[in-house]
């Protein structure tokens, strides 16, 4: 190469090492800095009869946990301060065969609340390396068919939650009393891995409950038309992450599930009902980065209509 070029190619070099440099940093920020920069979103509702008090409900989701991620079990016990009359945990909680201790010692005081759950397909099987580059053109459903047999302590996770009087809503119903109310419940196991069962719980929400929550792990529309049909007044899920890697005044990239971009995160009117989804606390072990996506749990206060 002739000398005429040679500042070309110093340009050519510096465009590298600068991209190289924003490269690095960026992964850093989002290894580091925001998969642990955890925030809580707060959120009115006026869905209770006239007259009734307040019920706080603290959403958890998609904890992902691993036993050494000792921040993130320090801020999920530390939502015990602001006094949630219910918790409903939507799933994905484990993400390593010795967790359950874990999770458990980070729900901490909130279990002795009232409380309900539902698996994701994460609380059965571990993750796995995989490129997360294939969710810009397919879901993680595909993954699960040659996986067959659980291999993470679901059980005891759910043993441990009922123990302490939660609410198991993998296909069931139930009810339960949260600061002086009513509250109707039903639930799914996780569609992602084809355990859902809406026929198990399908019929009319009982119309006597002063609220009537449905509660799933994936947010497929499928499921959340049968819950609004049946008359649950807000809809609960998780497993998006809210996108996980969203661009800046673009948002969410994929949903991993049926859901629309525009509700991979956050409260959203679905028909005649309310739709929460959370962005999630956690991520796999293999792709520990969020970027402009921060990791949260979200408290959802109910009020009374006016």
């Amino acid at each position: 190469m002739g000398a005429d070029n040679r500042p070309l190619l110093r340009r050519i070099g510096r465009a590298a090492a600068i991209t190289g440099a924003v490269g690095v940093a960026g992964l850093g920020y989002a290894s580091v800095i925001e998969r642990n920069w955890f925030r809580l979103r707060r959120y009115e509702l006026p869905l209770l009869p006239p007259g009734s008090p307040r019920l706080r409900i603290l959403h958890l989701a998609d904890a992902h946990l691993t036993p050494g991620r000792k921040m993130l079990i320090d801020w999920i016990r530390g939502l015990e301060a602001y006094e949630p009359d219910l918790v409903v945990n939507t799933g994905d909680s484990l993400a390593h065969p010795e967790a359950v201790g874990p999770f458990i010692d980070a729900l901490g005081p909130l279990l002795d609340r009232p409380g309900a759950f539902v698996y994701g397909s994460n609380d059965l099987f571990s993750p796995q390396p995989k490129n997360p580059a294939r969710y810009l053109w397919r879901t993680s459903k595909t993954d699960y068919n040659k996986r067959r047999v659980p291999d993470l302590p679901w059980r005891d996770l759910g043993a441990a939650m009922t123990a302490s009087g939660w609410l198991d809503l993998n296909n069931h119903k139930g009810s339960l009393k949260a600061n002086g109310l009513d509250v109707a419940l039903a639930g799914v196991h996780d569609s992602h891995i084809k355990l859902d069962r809406y026929e198990d719980v399908a019929g009319p929400a009982d119309p006597a409950a002063d609220v009537r929550l449905g509660v799933l792990h994936s947010p497929e529309p499928a499921n959340l038309d049968r819950f609004e049909a049946d008359g649950y007044q807000l809809l609960l899920a998780g497993h998006t992450h809210g996108g996980q890697l969203c661009l800046p005044f673009y948002g969410t990239l994929v949903t991993n599930c049926g859901i629309d971009r525009r509700r991979a995160w956050g409260l959203n009117g679905y028909g005649d009902a309310w739709l929460h989804v959370s962005g999630g606390l956690g991520t796999s072990p293999y792709a520990p980065v969020r970027f402009c996506c921060r990791p949260e749990a979200s408290l959802l206060d109910l009020v009374a209509r006016p």
